[in-house]
């Protein structure tokens, strides 16, 4: 398992969850033909399984609930240029085959579980990163990626040592202007006149904003030619690059989502990882089945994770982040002023 610095609490407890949840709907772990529940229905995201961060972080809530629960589970590729019709498609295909929950990984399901869950209202739906859904059978899986961003900025800014930092995000739209707008502002909060460079990949995902190492990679050449020593990226798989192109230049890179540090495919890169921001999002998975399978009280509603509940964080496995005492001492700080209400963290 991941390790979480003491910043932030380990994974999100199904009582924590309860808190952010609105009544939950009719106990049922039906298939949508009336049969006992075949498991874990998963759609992921652009970039897909192996991305070591966002879609792989939901692979590892349906491993979880697999192993522990006893049931199957069938996760389910995106396709390159696929419309929502397209997605109504896969995520009916696994309500209809037996699976429950169903689960659309990245907020560009939306219009697809919004079509999905109304045609099949026996079974539970899952979203991650998006509100908008609203349905008695859908839980609305969201993070406050504002408040790690944060801390990824109060750790950029004290590690850095030319005072000049940069962020890269996938694709410009709202959610991703979060991470950014935290990263930023925490930043800021440690030297006011730090340099912070920033770069939106593009301005669809359909252009590969998430999906391409390539992108990610020229990115942070042009941010590390410019003078910037620490990269923070929130741009799933393009952020192999940002990485491999950290890595190559010797300067620190901070991860996202998944405890990239940690994640094998990116083991040559590792001494220059020197956090991730963390959105649990395998927890959200886990526990959104939980409530199906094993509790037979599906959750829905607004599911949101926070720093006061654990949902977000920063990753400590490397010892150079876990052991850098004044680092360690900021971020607490920060923390508890976000936890306390005295940081407004801003989120764009």
């Amino acid at each position: 398992m991941r390790r979480v610095s003491r910043i932030a609490v380990a994974g999100v407890a199904t009582a924590a969850l309860a808190v952010t949840v609105s009544a939950c709907g009719s106990s049922s772990t039906e298939s949508a033909g009336g049969g006992k529940s075949k498991g874990i229905g998963l759609a992921y995201d652009v970039g897909g399984k192996g991305d070591q961060s966002f879609n792989d972080a939901a692979y590892a809530g349906l491993q979880k609930a697999e192993k522990e629960f006893g049931v199957g589970g069938r996760d389910v590729e995106p396709q390159d240029n696929e419309s929502d019709a397209d997605k109504v498609q896969r995520l009916e295909t696994l309500a209809k085959s037996g699976y429950n929950p169903v689960i659309g990984v990245g907020f560009a399901y939306a219009p697809a579980v919004n079509a999905a869950a109304a045609k099949y209202p026996n079974v539970t739906f899952g979203i991650i990163d998006d509100s908008t859904v609203q349905k008695k059978n859908v839980a609305d899986m969201v993070f406050h990626e504002e408040e790690s961003s944060y801390l990824a900025g109060v750790t950029a800014a004290k590690v850095t040592k030319k005072n000049h930092i940069g962020f890269i995000g996938g694709v410009d739209v709202p959610l991703i202007h979060k991470f950014e707008a935290g990263f930023v502002q925490g930043a800021k909060s440690v030297n006011p006149k730090i340099k912070v460079e920033s770069q939106f990949l593009t301005q669809t995902a359909q252009e590969g904003g998430f999906s391409s190492p390539d992108k990610g990679e020229n990115a942070a050449n042009g941010q590390i030619d410019a003078g910037a020593d620490v990269l923070y990226h929130a741009a799933g798989l393009s952020g192999q690059g940002v990485i491999k192109a950290a890595a190559t230049h010797k300067v620190w890179a901070i991860g996202v989502d998944s405890d990239q540090y940690s994640q094998g495919a990116l083991a040559s890169y590792k001494s220059y990882i020197l956090t991730s921001a963390l959105k649990n999002v395998s927890g959200s998975v886990y526990e959104l089945a939980k409530s199906v399978i094993k509790d037979k009280k599906p959750l829905t509603g607004e599911v949101r994770g926070s720093l006061a509940n654990g949902g977000v964080g920063l990753a400590d496995s490397n010892p150079v982040f876990k052991n850098n005492a004044d680092l360690q001492a900021a971020l607490k700080k920060a923390e508890q002023g976000i936890k306390d209400g005295s940081i407004k963290v801003k989120t764009s």
